[in-house]
């Protein structure tokens, strides 16, 4: 006996050319195509006037809002392309901890200018240790040593603006390309040149997003936060080491100095580069 075929059932004409799904971002949804996102040939971001607008109405909704708060949506709308530059100051450290409550998986660098105190760099091996986040090692093209011989010696002695512009300016040039936005861990009261860091703002110099969560935040909230959740620090701070950046540009600081006066005795500089225009 033959077997009969099986017969196939037309496609109802409703199922057909029915539209493809995707996941859409929280904020994604209420925004326009030409609000997205533009990349320039190279990964580099654009700021467009869409964009523009969008980072002002951010930065007055969030200037209120939680570190967390800022955080979360920062991601929203980032990542992946969502990056964090730390010193493992203790702005740094509150905001890592932050980050592995909401997303560990965040990607994370930091500046190693191969002048870096020990100490830094063994707080980096605790936040491995305790919060399971690997902060990468972003380094010049020259060792301490190949540099130094290129300059005839230690260039911080003399000129520590190139220095730090080569040792680290340039080198976040380089670590923040594909990415859309990075995280600082900058306060207003630290300097005037952060007086009047925005909570979200563009940064015209490495040309992407530059988001503060704890820009209108205040030292002692800063280390009531360290205290209440046992943030670990570096223990340079006990010693008065207020401000901590490379070991031969910082000191500790005497009673009624200010917080970053360890840094660059002797220089009119107060800052590395990084956020100064």
């Amino acid at each position: 006996m033959a077997r009969q075929a099986a017969r196939v059932q037309p496609i109802p004409n409703s199922l057909r050319e029915q539209p493809l799904l995707r996941v859409i971002r929280p904020d994604e949804s209420s925004m326009s195509e030409s609000a997205r996102p533009l990349e320039t040939p190279d990964g580099k971001l654009q700021l467009t006037p869409e964009l523009q607008a969008e980072i002002e109405r951010k930065n007055a909704e969030l200037e209120s809002a939680t570190p967390q708060e800022i955080l979360r949506w920062s991601l929203s709308r980032f990542a992946p392309k969502f990056t964090m530059a730390t010193a493992f100051g203790p702005e740094g450290m509150v905001i890592l901890h932050m980050l592995s409550e909401i997303d560990q998986s965040t990607p994370v660098f930091n500046l190693d200018t191969g002048y870096q105190f020990k100490e830094t760099l063994e707080l980096r091996e605790e936040v491995i240790r305790r919060y399971g986040m690997t902060v990468e090692l972003k380094r010049a093209d020259t060792t301490v040593e190949e540099y130094e011989k290129l300059h005839g010696g230690p260039v911080y002695r003399d000129n520590p603006d190139q220095c730090c512009f080569h040792r680290k300016v340039q080198v976040l040039e380089k670590a923040v390309i594909g990415y859309h936005a990075w995280a600082s861990a900058i306060r207003r009261d630290q300097s005037p040149d952060r007086a009047n860091a925005p909570i979200v703002g563009w940064d015209k110099k490495f040309g992407l997003v530059k988001v503060s969560p704890l820009a209108n935040w205040t030292k002692p909230m800063v280390w009531k936060f360290i205290t209440d959740h046992n943030v670990p620090y570096n223990p340079l701070h006990d010693q008065g080491y207020t401000s901590i950046g490379c070991f031969p540009c910082t000191r500790a600081v005497t009673a009624g100095e200010d917080e970053r006066a360890g840094r660059w005795s002797g220089f009119a500089k107060t800052e590395c580069g990084l956020h100064s225009s």
